[in-house]
């Protein structure tokens, strides 16, 4: 998909971990927004109010 299947040896080794790293990244941020956005109407619907 991203071509990194033509890649050699530690070549290959780095940019599956770089991926792993963006993933980490996009899903902190991601998660952090969600949060902060829906952080509050979330906690309030389990409390009942």
């Amino acid at each position: 998909m991203f071509g990194i299947e033509s890649l050699s040896g530690n070549a290959h080794a780095a940019a599956l971990v770089g991926l792993v790293l963006l993933e980490a990244i996009a899903l902190y941020v991601g998660y952090g927004v969600l949060q902060r956005v829906l952080g509050t109407h979330v906690i309030d619907l389990v409390r009942g109010e």
